[in-house]
């Protein structure tokens, strides 16, 4: 079984740059950037972004468990990922160690869907 979170954004294109340019997802074979609905994939994962209004609402959040979240986040910030809109929250501007045992970090993209990036602390 595989759950895969949709993505409501507003301009599917930029939405798709977002996250093949910076997160490193790959459109799904046989999808178009042009489409109204795609799938991306990255490794295991997988995330569905749409542009039909009745399928989601902006703003979700869907947890992403990963194995290094420091080289991760550095990564990501090499490949332009942009924490300036989030300044007032520092989970967004870098891997922070939470109360809760995990290490965190958001991103979240151009449409206010964020993905949280999750470590277990040792």
């Amino acid at each position: 079984m595989k759950m895969i979170p949709l993505f409501r954004c507003a301009d599917i294109r930029q939405s798709i740059a977002f996250y093949t340019t910076v997160l490193d997802f790959t459109l799904y074979p046989g999808d178009s950037p042009n489409g109204i609905v795609v799938v991306l994939t990255h490794g295991d994962a997988a995330l569905m972004l749409t542009s039909l209004e009745g399928d989601q609402k902006s703003g979700i959040a869907a947890n992403v468990l990963v194995d290094n979240i420091d080289e991760l986040f550095r990564k990501y910030i090499a490949r332009g990922l942009d924490t300036s809109s989030k300044k007032d929250s520092p989970v967004h501007q870098g891997p922070l160690d939470q109360t809760w045992g995990r290490r965190e970090f958001y991103v979240s993209d151009p449409d206010g869907n964020t993905l949280r990036f999750i470590q277990p602390l040792s």
